[in-house]
């Protein structure tokens, strides 16, 4: 794993789930954390587990203002920006075109697309020096599933806009990379139980990976190690990457 001690990442979407275990691997490694989500509540409870180096920002990442806000937060209260975790995604509504609300089809666009976009903007500024931005990306990104048509075309999306910021940011110290992490044992796998729709709800909660592989993940990401994937993919799904992140023997 890399030497991150007293690096300074932010990580949105960090209430729960990958978040959450994400918060807790960094911060195990000496890594200064912003937790960043919708509410406080949950990342307050994180931050005061961590400690002095964490802290939780209400923001709403579907709006530039407010991420930009948190960044600017983050900067002031750590000095400066070295990581950007791109976390936060919502899946919901699930279901057929002509089934679901178009509002709530937009607002995945919002936080799925729009969202990883404004983080990016706002992160880049405070990353002169080089820096890591990290997308959570997705299988459905290059395999339509039913009734998550807002949620196959944001990740394909985000897969596309990551290739870009290496195209046009490598030259400049930002390592840029997509995590897909495969099905991971969070609420949102319950979520997708309930629908009943598609095959990813058919299966058994002992198909999920726990969340500390992906957050281990991102930290190992973080490192050279991962250099050869700068620009495309790294899918947790792979027995080649969970052997080199140290998942498996």
């Amino acid at each position: 794993m890399p030497d991150l001690k007293g690096k300074t990442v932010l990580i949105t979407g960090a209430s729960r789930g990958i978040g959450e275990a994400a918060a807790r691997e960094f911060a195990s490694h000496g890594v200064r954390v912003a937790l960043v989500a919708r509410s406080v509540g949950d990342i307050d409870r994180i931050a005061t587990d961590i400690g002095e180096n964490a802290i939780a920002i209400a923001c709403d990442v579907g709006d530039r203002a407010s991420v930009e806000a948190a960044v600017a937060q983050t900067v002031e209260r750590f000095g400066g920006l070295d990581i950007l975790i791109n976390n936060a995604g919502i899946l919901e509504p699930i279901g057929h075109f002509g089934d679901i609300d178009a509002d709530g089809w937009d607002r995945v666009i919002d936080v799925n697309v729009k969202g990883v976009h404004y983080g990016m903007r706002a992160a880049l500024p405070h990353m002169a020096d080089g820096g890591t931005i990290i997308t959570i990306g997705s299988g459905a990104a290059t395999s339509a599933l039913e009734g998550w048509s807002a949620y196959c075309t944001s990740k394909a999306a985000v897969h596309h806009l990551n290739a870009c910021l290496d195209k046009e940011y490598r030259s400049k110290g930002i390592r840029a990379l997509v995590l897909s992490p495969g099905t991971v044992a969070t609420q949102m796998q319950r979520d997708i139980k309930a629908s009943g729709m598609n095959p990813v709800a058919q299966m058994d909660w002992a198909d999920h990976v726990p969340p500390d592989w992906p957050a281990k993940t991102l930290v190992w990401m973080c490192s050279a190690g991962a250099d050869d994937f700068l620009g495309d993919v790294v899918s947790l799904r792979e027995d080649s990457i969970r052997r080199r992140v140290g998942l498996v023997a």
